[in-house]
This record gives C-alpha cells, structure tokens and sequence, in this order.
C-alpha cells in the first residue's frame, strides 16, 4: 500500500513498504509552478506512485524529475515518467547523465547540474551538491532546498521497516542498527567509507538543515546538522575499523 503524507510545506512523501525486504521506498514530490519529483522508484512501482501523485497535482504536468544516483530505486521508473509527463526533464550529476541515465533509461536527455548549481521551480530554489560515493555509487549527488532548509538525501538515515511519516527524535539509532545487520550479510558495504567521507558529510552538516528527506524511512526534522554529524560517528564506528 503507498501512503502519502505532507511532512513540510508543499513536500509530500509518496511510500510503499515492501514487506519481503522490510523497507518502505520513498518518493518525494515539490508541489510548485514546476513540480519536482524526487526518486521515481522501480518500474513496478510506477502505477502506483503515479496514482499517488495524481492526488498532488495533475503528473503530466510533472516538469522536473530528481535523483541521487543511478539506481533502480532512484531513477528505475524514470522512462515511465517522461512518457507519462511530455515536459519532464530528469536532473542528475553530469556523470550520472554521460555515464548511464541517458543510455539507460532517460527517453529525452537528462539537465546535468554542476556542484553549487541551483534549479528553481518557482517558489522554491534547490541547490545541487555532488557527493561521490555518499551515499554510494560515483555519479551520486543530492538537493538542497535552500527555503525551508531540506536536504534530500537518498539513502543517508536508513531506517528499516514500516516507519512513521515524520519524526523529530532522533533517526541515528535506527540508521545504526540496520547498518550493523547489513554489515553481516550480502548487503555489506552497502555504504562504502572512504577518505573524503567525513569531509562531504561535514559539507552536507554545514548546510544546517532543518528537515532530512531519507528514501527509506521516516523524514526527520529538528537539528540536521547535529545528526549528519551523530551519522558520520556511527559510519566511522562501523566501518571505518579495519
């Protein structure tokens, strides 16, 4: 069952939780003169997720579509959109375009953003920040709206399971504790750890956001900042050990 929920003004979080993987999937839509959708999920996940948001806004009319990085969750369904919104255009890092989504799954070429660059769909304004490898895969990169102050930011603050929509304690734990579970399974190193790791999760912390937009789990909102900083100790703590 998908559930959507506004947890800020004019951002509406679009989850399916799948049971057999424990984990709900995340879009996020920006009602605004362009809507912004953010993740478009898998492909079978589309008539759902399409459904959800023609309770938004009309989805033809969906002019931007977002994701961190080149992964089925993130961009599989990306096709699917643009057939179903003529205008849409997909926004990702210039190597996520050149190396894979334009190839793959993009039907009209996708709008690279330069680090720094900022895209506004009206009252909104979203800054692009390339991150590499946070959370993972080279071409990875995130959003950050610059009005209310949130960071969309893809698979950072895992939470497993059916989670609220929103909360305001505390998401480390959680994130903690699937990351330890993953680590002793197939899923390990599902985060690499390297040595600009803590460098681009400070650049992430000094934005101070406000509200956290994870993919899997509830949104947090209270002192990003402080828990960008309580996430970069837990990933050192669990896989910065040799």
């Amino acid at each position: 069952m998908t559930q959507v929920d506004e947890v800020a003004a004019d951002l509406f979080r679009i989850a399916t939780y799948i049971p057999d993987v424990d984990l709900q999937f995340v879009q996020f839509l920006v009602r605004d003169d362009e809507p912004l959708l953010f993740h478009t999920g898998m492909r079978a996940l589309f008539p759902m997720v399409h459904e959800a948001v023609s309770r938004l806004v009309d989805p033809a009319g969906i002019r931007w579509i977002g994701f961190s990085h080149f992964e089925a969750d993130e961009c599989g369904a990306l096709g699917e959109w643009q057939a179903a919104a003529p205008q849409a255009t997909a926004i990702c890092s210039l190597v996520a375009k050149m190396v894979s989504v334009d190839d793959v799954v993009a039907r009209r070429p996708a709008r690279p953003l330069a680090d720094g660059e900022t895209l506004t769909t009206g009252r909104y304004s979203f800054r692009f920040l390339q991150t590499p490898q946070v959370p993972h895969a080279w071409d990875a990169g995130m959003l950050f709206e610059e009005t209310g102050r949130t960071l969309l930011c893809s698979d950072l603050f895992q939470q497993n399971g059916q989670t609220a929509a929103r909360t305001t304690t505390e998401v480390v734990s959680r994130f903690r504790d699937m990351l330890r579970a993953y680590q002793e399974g197939p899923f390990a190193w599902y985060l690499p750890y390297a040595s600009h790791t803590e460098a681009t999760l400070q650049r992430l912390a000094d934005l101070r956001p406000n509200i956290l937009a994870t993919m899997h789990g509830a949104t947090y909102e209270g002192d990003g900042a402080q828990a960008i900083q309580d996430l970069a100790a837990v990933m050192r703590e669990v896989l910065g050990r040799p």
